[in-house]
């Protein structure tokens, strides 16, 4: 099943809505935000730089990042439940809600790194085993000239 295409631009639209919802009553420290819309700042330098790939995949990278962290401050900073107001609850309602996004976020954000050129597999660059050099052709050189003739033509009578 091929997922329809979603725009970078809406991600972080959604992203952001979400962030600034879950912001709104100070819920969390100062630390949430940061993380977050700092993470947003570099989406959208993937999306001014659409060629490059180390914008998107270090966008990729803060995402799957911020999902660590936004565990961590949504499980730690959880209020206890006589402290809860509507408005606290909204706030942390919406952060979750970003929080289970993050994922589906991730995979299309990586289906764009793919359509950019980026390999299939992470590679981090340890393991060369099996790195074929058959189909190599180096451009860098022109073609020397033979340094014996080839014997294998006959030579040609002048007239």
């Amino acid at each position: 099943m091929e997922l329809p295409a979603v725009n970078l631009k809406a991600i972080i639209l959604v992203h952001w809505l979400l962030t600034v919802w879950g912001c709104m009553n100070y819920v969390f420290p100062a630390s949430y935000a940061w993380g977050n819309f700092s993470v947003l700042a570099v989406g959208i330098w993937a999306i001014v730089q659409r060629d490059s790939l180390d914008a998107i995949m270090m966008f990729l990278s803060g995402l799957l990042l911020t999902v660590l962290t936004d565990i961590i401050h949504i499980s730690v900073f959880y209020p206890p439940n006589k402290y809860l107001t509507d408005v606290k609850r909204f706030s942390i309602g919406m952060a979750i809600f970003s929080l289970l996004l993050k994922p589906v976020s991730c995979y299309l954000v990586y289906q764009m790194y793919r359509e950019r050129g980026g390999e299939y597999a992470f590679n981090i660059g340890v393991t060369r085993a099996g790195w074929d050099r058959s189909t190599y052709e180096p451009i860098d050189q022109q073609d020397a000239p033979p340094q014996w003739p080839d014997t294998t033509k006959t030579a040609q009578q002048p007239y």
